[in-house]
């Protein structure tokens, strides 16, 4: 694997060497201090980021490497109209590997194709965020011990969300998964995710709109947030707002196994009560995706240790 552009480039098998890898990061992280030493990295954020950029930053700091690059569209050549892939061909110059995030879908493709060094996808539109799964599926295995025989329900925005596609993707391909999705009806997850992927290979779900119903037979419940702007009408948004509100009332039937993972940034589809409960990993997901992305940087630039 030269790039990472979609998480389904990578088998369960390059999956589980890289959650194998940050596990010996957490556990030995001075093995780790000087891994990359005159290695950098650049990150072309066409579009905001708080957690993806400076987890990439910190993640190629702590590896020994350096960072360059930029945090908005307007500080690059971008704004005289320049090409993505003329930028990418551009920093492929000056970087050892390039992590991009573009508000059009299939930009870091592109930039794959002509920078000549290793490019990972750090979100394109509403299309593919890899590392905020990669993210998310330490935080299961930490929290799990496996990916195996589980029952995710994912709730909120299920057909707009891209963090929700990719995670959908990766751990579909685990044996005994089992998907709960919770949505209003005008936010059901795409069809194709249905009947290109769940369908056709066996794998068992429930589209339903109650999250407390849902509540009890759930290992993970991963939140997102619903969003106002999707709705048609202001009345739908009204009527289905609260019921996507996860507070410690909607928890009391939850397993006490459960874990509660978003992708952030939150709104208010959390209430800051939840935050204490022992259940609550959205914050630590931010601490693995860290872990996560110095294993992928790693995996890359074909360093071993």
């Amino acid at each position: 694997m030269k790039n990472l552009i979609d998480i389904m480039q990578m088998s369960p098998e390059e999956l589980q060497e890289l959650v194998d890898r940050a596990m010996d990061i957490i556990a030995n992280p001075a093995k780790y201090a000087d891994a990359c030493r005159g290695k950098k990295l650049a990150t072309l954020f066409f579009e905001p980021s708080t957690r993806t950029r400076l987890s990439f930053e910190a993640a190629m700091y702590e590896l020994g490497g350096n960072v360059i690059g930029f945090s908005e569209a307007a500080s690059s050549s971008a704004a005289k109209g320049e090409s993505v892939a003329d930028t990418a061909r551009t920093v492929g110059c000056y970087a050892d590997i390039i992590a991009m995030r573009h508000p059009k879908e299939g930009a870091p493709l592109v930039a794959s194709r002509k920078a000549g060094v290793p490019v990972i996808n750090a979100g394109d539109g509403g299309h593919n965020h890899p590392t905020q799964t990669l993210a998310d599926l330490l935080t299961i295995y930490r929290e799990k011990g496996t990916f195996e025989n589980l029952t995710v329900g994912l709730c909120g925005d299920l057909k707009f969300g891209r963090t929700v596609h990719s995670l959908i993707s990766a751990m579909s391909r685990y044996a005994g998964v089992r998907f709960v999705l919770i949505s209003p009806e005008e936010l059901q997850v795409p069809r194709y995710i249905i009947t290109d992927l769940l369908e056709p290979n066996g794998i068992p779900y429930e589209e339903v709109t109650s999250l407390e119903d849902a509540m009890p037979e759930l290992d993970i419940l991963y939140m997102t947030r619903v969003q106002r702007e999707r709705f048609f009408n202001e009345a739908d948004y009204m009527r289905l707002k609260d019921s996507y509100i996860l507070t410690p009332e909607k928890l009391r039937s939850a397993k006490e196994s459960l874990s509660i993972l978003h992708p952030l940034p939150r709104v208010n589809e959390i209430s800051v009560a939840v935050d204490d409960d022992p259940r609550a990993c959205y914050f630590k997901q931010v601490l693995n995706g860290k872990y996560m992305r110095m294993a992928l940087i790693l995996k890359l630039l074909e360093v071993n240790i």
